[in-house]
């Protein structure tokens, strides 16, 4: 029996130095990738759900690298949950604050990883403007820093409205965001030069704080060429709640 235990205990080894060299942002880029070309997808969800909150605390260390991976994962699992079950949707308070997703330990929301890590424990529906007082303990370890209001225009809660999905990189986040930051505003943005008047996406209104409230939004669109010159005046456009799943882009190198 004893080279049976031996064995027994060199395989554990095995599996736990290869739990510990696992790189979570790279199986968060490779689960929405297969999910984009349509291949099995449940090695990628095991390896997260048997992730820790002290593993993903030591690889997560900046911003931009909790960034890449939460919103990788939200968009991921948009697309599991509904391409797997649409009728989800038709309620969206519950579809969007039901534990579904299990990584460290934890099962999360969409909201949990929106609110909760991406915007730093913002209240959902304040605007921005209130932070909740009492926060777990895996959301006080992973969520951001300071907020990135472009977090806005890579995230994909599945409606025809959003915007599309793509995978990001660390490394690379900040000229990924500024393209599809862009790119998205471009598409939902009318401008009126007679009247300086910018017909804009609502997302800058639910979450107006993360924008610098509206002249913070009528700078970012001057900023970043969506108007000509700075609106004296914005409007918001509706939202189109219809289903769309598998609205991905490529970004380019």
């Amino acid at each position: 029996m004893k080279p049976f235990y031996l064995t027994l205990l060199f395989l554990s080894n095995i599996f736990v130095y290869s739990q510990k060299n696992i790189n979570y942002e790279k199986v968060s880029q490779e689960l929405l990738k297969k999910i984009i070309d349509e291949k099995p997808i449940d090695k990628e969800v095991k390896i997260l759900a048997n992730s820790t909150l002290n593993e993903l605390v030591s690889q997560l260390k900046t911003d931009q690298q909790k960034i890449a991976f939460w919103v990788n994962i939200y968009n991921s699992f948009i697309q599991i949950s509904l391409s797997d079950n649409p009728k989800l949707y038709e309620d969206k308070g519950t579809y969007f604050g039901a534990k579904r997703i299990k990584i460290a330990g934890e099962l999360l929301s969409f909201d949990d990883i929106e609110h909760g890590i991406l915007r730093k424990s913002r209240i959902k529906l304040s605007l921005g403007y209130l932070r909740k007082w009492f926060r777990p303990k895996w959301e006080r370890k992973l969520r951001v820093k300071n907020i990135d209001w472009r977090i806005h225009f890579a995230l994909n809660c599945g409606a025809k409205s959003c915007p599309p999905v793509a995978i990001y990189n660390s490394e690379s986040l900040n000229k990924e965001f500024d393209f599809m930051t862009t790119a998205y505003l471009k598409e939902q943005t009318s401008y009126y030069t007679e009247t300086k008047t910018a017909n804009i996406t609502p997302l800058m209104s639910w979450f107006r704080a993360d924008f610098g409230g509206k002249s913070g939004a009528k700078k970012i669109l001057f900023k970043y060429g969506i108007t000509s010159e700075k609106p004296k005046c914005i409007n918001f456009n509706n939202y189109d709640w219809t289903i769309l799943l598998a609205n991905y882009r490529t970004i380019p190198e």
